[in-house]
Order: C-alpha cells, then sequence, then structure tokens
C-alpha cells in the first residue's frame, strides 16, 4: 500500500548570508567554556527507569502510552467543545482512510464515533484489508498511528484515536480479558506477582482494566519490546 504523505517540505534554508563574529577575549572565553557544564549540571534529564507505579496507574487510567500531557486535551474545554473536537478528530481521520483505501483499491465503509474521551473510527466490509491485518493486528497499529498523525498535522493537537478493522480489536480485547482473568487466578492462588507476556499499549491497557476491576494490583514492567503486565495478589 503506497501512501502519499501530503505534509508540506520544511521550507529550505536562506543561503548565501554572513555573519561576522566579534572576537572574544581571554577572559570571556575561559567563562563561556565553563557555562556549558554548570548548564548540564542544573537541567540533568531524570534518568528512565524500568516502571514505576505512575506509568502503571497512567495505563490503567486510560492513556494508552503512558501519562498524559496537558496537550492530550484542551483544557478548560466543555463537553459540547469536547464532543466536537472529538468528532473533527474522527472526520479527518476518516477522509485520510477512505484516500488511502482508494489508493490502494481497497473496498470498505469507514465509521465514524466518539468512545469516551477518544474519537473511534472503524473500517468494516473490508475483507482483503481484515485479512491482511490477521493475525497480530500490526497492520491496525500502523494504519491507527498514521490517522493519529493526519489528525495532528491538521490540528496541531495530540490526538488519541482508536481505530479498528472489521471488529479486530473488539475480539482481540475478549480474549486478552480472558487471559488476565487466567493471571489474576493464578496470582490470587499462588499468592506470588504473576508476569505476563510482552504487550502493546492497548493490550496492557485492557489487562489493567481487568486487574483494577478485580480488586488486584498491576504494573508495567520493562522496555520497548519487551514491556508487559505484572500481575500482584493484593490491591
Amino acid at each position: 500500500m503506497n501512501v502519499h504523505d501530503t505534509t508540506p517540505d520544511a521550507p529550505a534554508a536562506e543561503t548565501g548570508r554572513t555573519e561576522q563574529v566579534a572576537p572574544v577575549s581571554t577572559e570571556e572565553e575561559a567563562r563561556l567554556a565553563q557555562e556549558p557544564a554548570a548548564q548540564t549540571s542544573a537541567g540533568s534529564a531524570k534518568p528512565v527507569g524500568s516502571s514505576t507505579d505512575a506509568d502503571a496507574g497512567a495505563e490503567a487510567g486510560g492513556a494508552e502510552s503512558g501519562a498524559e500531557t496537558d496537550e492530550d486535551a484542551v483544557s478548560g474545554e466543555s463537553a459540547e467543545e469536547r464532543l466536537r473536537r472529538l468528532e473533527e478528530e474522527g472526520d479527518i481521520a476518516a477522509d485520510y482512510l477512505e484516500e488511502l483505501l482508494d489508493i490502494a483499491d481497497f473496498d470498505g465503509d469507514i465509521d465514524i464515533d466518539v468512545d469516551g474521551d477518544r474519537a473511534s473510527v472503524e473500517i468494516r466490509g473490508a475483507d482483503r484489508l481484515a485479512a491482511l491485518n490477521r493475525p497480530k493486528g500490526e497492520l491496525l497499529d500502523a494504519l491507527q498511528e498514521l490517522s493519529r498523525l493526519a489528525v495532528q498535522t491538521r490540528t496541531g493537537n495530540r490526538s488519541r484515536l482508536m481505530l479498528d478493522i472489521g471488529g479486530f480489536r473488539a475480539e482481540h480485547k475478549e480474549s486478552l480479558e480472558q487471559l488476565a482473568a487466567t493471571a489474576i487466578a493464578e496470582a490470587k492462588e499462588s499468592g506470588q506477582p504473576v508476569p505476563m507476556r510482552p504487550m502493546n499499549p492497548f493490550e496492557r491497557k485492557v489487562v489493567h482494566d481487568v486487574a483494577k476491576r478485580e480488586g488486584l494490583r498491576s504494573e508495567s514492567d520493562g522496555d520497548g519490546r519487551t514491556r508487559h503486565v505484572v500481575i500482584y495478589p493484593g490491591a
């Protein structure tokens, strides 16, 4: 499937301009040489660990890719404004996906909805596309990310839009909930933490939701492709 990138190219840098730099004294050079070290010490970044309670809580609370930032929602917006914003996200994503389907010569209908605090888009009746997406849903993840980027390009705001293809995500959610229930039962019986297989953010959120519903504590651990959920026997 070929995707046409409609994002305008960055303007080329101006050429032919030269600036004269005033000579710097020896004392000034010594002072400037010390400044970067001081700035690095004062503004050093916090090291990234494997997992924290805050990270797990963010996923369990619905932030699919970690803690939600102020960019994820417009502060102070009313319920009506939020609904209008999410409907706009769905429309933008639907237009983008419809163009992709036309380019790839795939049939399919697109449904737009609002599910809680997210825009929801589903491609239905696209049998060939659904076949390409199975069994792991990697195509779905890729198209969802492209749709979110299309929305962000148009609106300037980060999107948490959810995409589904032929009910794949709904079916996958049911199997994940069963998997989580098995791990929860094992944790209760053994009294020991139960690590689960590596999962993507959507899968981890489903597991966190099930654990929370059952009154158990869950945390995410690991990095990248090895990131997974650990179910604990106590709340």
